[in-house]
């Protein structure tokens, strides 16, 4: 839950508009992590801003994710397609900026109040590096220690939250390499998620490079994606848990010996990164780590078995990173259905129970939604393992079985049907059809297929959810208060063909041809819509309470206009904020972001919109300067709430744009 603190107003801040009146001894409502809270709800119990009020919302400040004291040179260019989602606390925004440096902006204001730079820097330009979409923050309560953790490059640093600067007995010299400590040498470390700090120990994960086509080196041997606690004080590695687990460890039986190999597969597969962030449970001191696939994403020949932990939820205890339990969504998975976003801690209220249940909901790729017993492990619901078919990739591994939630249903298309290609008009689904025709097709779960180069042969599978689709790194919100979940999710199809690498430096023989983009008729998508959508789902009873379009997708196309068609949907990537009695919800920008299917109009949109909480009618829109990006947050101070959402747009550099009420 949000933070909420008394403060007394700042001194000498110039506002750049006036504020709404509040009591003398006005509260701060704070937004401490990325999602909020270590639950990742993105839930805040303000509602200044609400049905009656929301029309009156307008734009009081913007900054540049780069600001201009900080740019390198006057012809500098922010990124266009920042996901970056500020912090709030004590009256300041703590951001990544687009250099991938750390700074503190003036909440009510936007002005940028301290900027990072490296020890021995100071006063010179920094050269840029990955920015990540968030920090951390962590205070003590014993004393007036409180920090801004964040990875910058390959370190992990702490800074003084108040000045930005940075701790000189943090690590070595005031950062910790994160490149050190891992089972074996890594020469390059990235992370582009933000830290999760639960009790004295921040969480980090990994991103180590997943993505592989015939015309790139495909390794069997990539860097593990381990996850790692460090002492929020020090900097110390005090646990690391391997997602690939090691002889003796629990798990390890599901890494066998692949053919031709002379050891087993757990010895030198990598990935299986956390490259989302974790969430937790700070009672019990549990964090849940949403792991990724193993090196390679759609080729698993080298790595034969079910390879645990991949594409699992699984519970550690943040003090030692000892395993709790476990849950493994994909067997031996070849889809690239990544866990792609915390799940959600949240207490729900099931039938016949007279006490809460303390559950954590998990949403995926597939369109699913796993509801478990944050504390065992145990499905609130039966999960079934129901049989899946195999395919034609030589050497491949094919699990017999998949996971499949009997409750909530999903929220999305699941497999790829006739039934379900576009039917507008008889011309565009006699065009699908022919489409359609080329792939190979078939439900949740058909794996990827060999690319026939003969005539009149498949190119390969048509994946439903596709790699970006489904529940993607927005990921979803829960209103604690209800246990209802909010989940935004893409309507998009990836093509999965396997054929021989073409790179001289390979030693995987068999690849992914492409991560291609699939051309529906006259550049409308396959299947039917709605492309982008809002569905809430009642955690109580495992159903869906409504599901509606997220805006108006291409129903202005020249083939469609006439046919007075209702919201189609727009297919950005998008993530939602809930409040008291609203969701808030963008359409996503349409630069820089992976969408694996062309839509007349762009993936993104510049609408923000508020939905009724109980409904999902659309209570308010308004036309941003350029799309969201990222997450938006809200907070309050001295009386007055905020929205901040992070635009772009392909020519428009990324910004924080704050919103609130007039004077």
């Amino acid at each position: 839950m949000p933070i909420w603190r008394g403060r007394a107003a700042l001194a000498a801040v110039v506002m750049f508009c006036g504020l709404v009146p509040a009591p003398a001894a006005a509260q701060d409502v704070e937004w401490r992590s990325y999602g909020s809270d270590a639950a990742s709800s993105k839930y805040s119990p303000l509602d200044q801003i609400n049905a009656d009020t929301v029309g009156d919302l307008e734009i009081v400040w913007r900054q540049s994710v780069v600001p201009e004291a900080i740019r390198p040179d006057a012809d500098f260019t922010p990124p266009i397609a920042s996901q970056n989602t500020p912090l709030m606390a004590d009256g300041r925004l703590y951001i990544s900026t687009g250099l991938g440096t750390v700074a503190a902006l003036d909440a009510t204001t936007g002005e940028l109040l301290w900027h990072d730079l490296p020890p021995g820097r100071d006063g010179e330009p920094f050269t840029r590096v990955r920015q990540t979409r968030g920090v951390a923050y962590w205070d003590d309560p014993q004393s007036d220690d409180a920090r801004v953790l964040a990875v910058v490059g390959s370190s992990l640093v702490a800074l003084n939250a108040s000045t930005g600067e940075r701790y000189p007995d943090f690590g070595d010299g005031g950062e910790v390499d994160l490149r050190e400590g891992f089972r074996r040498p890594v020469e390059t470390f990235g992370w582009g998620s933000a830290p999760l700090v639960v009790g004295d120990i921040v969480v980090i994960g990994s991103f180590m490079t997943d993505v592989t086509n015939a015309s790139m080196p495909a390794l069997k041997e990539m860097p593990p994606g381990d996850v790692r606690g460090f002492d929020v004080r020090t900097g110390r590695q005090v646990w690391i848990f391997h997602t690939v687990p090691q002889e003796g460890e629990p798990g390890n039986e599901t890494w066998l010996t692949a053919i031709n190999e002379d050891r087993a597969s757990w010895e030198y597969t990598g990935n299986t990164n956390m490259w989302a962030w974790p969430s937790a449970d700070e009672e019990l001191g549990y964090v849940y780590l949403p792991l990724s696939t193993p090196t390679n994403d759609y080729y698993g020949g080298y790595r034969p078995g079910d390879n645990l932990f991949a594409e699992s939820i699984v519970c550690l205890d943040a003090r030692t990173g000892e395993l709790v339990w476990y849950f493994q969504a994909v067997h031996h998975g070849i889809w690239d259905y990544d866990f792609a976003a915390a799940p959600n801690v949240v207490d729900i209220r099931l039938p016949g129970r007279a006490e809460p249940v303390r559950a954590l909901a998990a949403v995926s790729k597939q369109a699913f939604t796993y509801v478990f017993d944050r504390a065992t492990g145990d499905p609130i619901w039966p999960i079934e393992e129901r049989p899946v078919a195999a395919g034609n990739v030589p050497g491949e591994w094919y699990a017999e079985t998949q996971p499949f939630p009997t409750k909530p249903p999903p929220f999305d298309q699941q497999g790829t049907a006739i039934d379900d290609l576009i039917d507008f008009t008889p011309e565009l689904r006699r065009d699908a059809l022919e489409v359609f025709e080329q792939y190979v097709t078939g439900p949740l779960f058909t794996p990827p297929s060999l690319v026939d180069r003969e005539p009149g042969g498949t190119k390969g599978t048509l994946q439903m959810p596709g790699v970006v689709g489904g529940a993607d790194w927005g990921g979803a919100a829960v209103d604690p208060e209800t246990g209802i979940l909010y989940v935004p999710s893409v309507h998009s199809e990836s093509v999965i063909g396997i054929v021989e690498s073409e790179h001289p430096r390979s030693d995987m023989r068999l690849v992914v041809e492409t991560l291609a983009t699939l051309q529906g008729p006259n550049e409308l998508p396959l299947f039917k819509p709605p492309y982008g959508r809002l569905v809430a789902i009642d955690l109580n009873r495992g159903e869906i309470l409504w599901s509606v379009a997220n805006g108006d997708g291409p129903r202005d196309h020249p083939a469609l206009r006439d046919l007075d068609l209702p919201k189609l949907g727009q297919p950005g990537r998008v993530s939602p904020l809930v409040t008291k009695s609203l969701v808030f919800l963008g359409e996503g920008g349409n630069a820089g972001v992976v969408v694996l299917n062309n839509v007349y109009g762009g993936a993104g949109g510049k609408m923000f919109r508020a939905y009724d909480k109980a409904t999902g009618d659309v209570v308010w829109e308004k036309t941003l300067p350029g799309g969201t990006t990222a997450a938006p947050m809200t907070y309050m101070v001295d009386g007055r709430q905020y929205i901040v959402v992070t635009l772009g747009w392909e020519d428009m550099p990324s910004e924080y744009v704050a919103l609130a009420l007039p004077d």
